[in-house]
């Protein structure tokens, strides 16, 4: 059997945890990694990201799984999902995506009281490898920077009407 060690978690295992979800705390506050607050749907940026651009896509009600969606409220969710990989494929031109949805902490759920999806932007030859190898996650732009440029879009949601 191998073992894969992932030290650079224990920040995140460790750390002091903001109080009460993650996810309900960014829509009460202006905070710096929230880019759009829809009227059921919300994208914020992760904070511990695996490469630039990884999206946070979740209901604005704080529920833990697909079968406590409305139907309106499960549309709008994979809509702003959609919406948000054009987003990235405009500002961050990528060769493909990771979108996916941890239900529960066995399947990966850190946060799992707040249903989200991830969406993972990918380019050929990015380097996700150094960190099973070596130890290293290579993260090339600043959150403040991608925040910036994806910010702009993300307010022209706002602007849309819904279909």
């Amino acid at each position: 059997m191998k073992t894969m060690w992932a030290p650079w978690r224990m920040e995140y295992i460790l750390g002091d945890k903001e109080e009460g979800c993650v996810f309900c705390n960014a829509l009460s506050e202006q905070d710096d990694l929230t880019l759009y607050k829809g009227k059921t749907t919300m994208v914020v940026m992760n904070k511990y990201p695996y490469i630039n651009g990884h999206l946070l896509v979740s209901p604005i009600r704080h529920i833990s799984a697909l079968d406590h969606l409305s139907r309106d409220e499960m549309g709008d969710l994979l809509m702003t999902v959609e919406k948000s990989v054009a987003i990235l494929k405009q500002v961050m031109n990528p060769d493909g995506f990771n979108v996916g949805l941890n239900l529960g902490k066995v399947a990966g759920a850190g946060v799992e009281e707040h249903l989200h999806f991830h969406i993972v932007p990918r380019w050929f030859g990015d380097v996700n490898a150094l960190t099973v190898f070596a130890d290293v996650r290579v993260i090339p732009e600043h959150l403040k920077s991608t925040f910036d440029n994806l910010k702009p879009h993300f307010n022209q949601l706002s602007l849309q009407k819904p279909v």
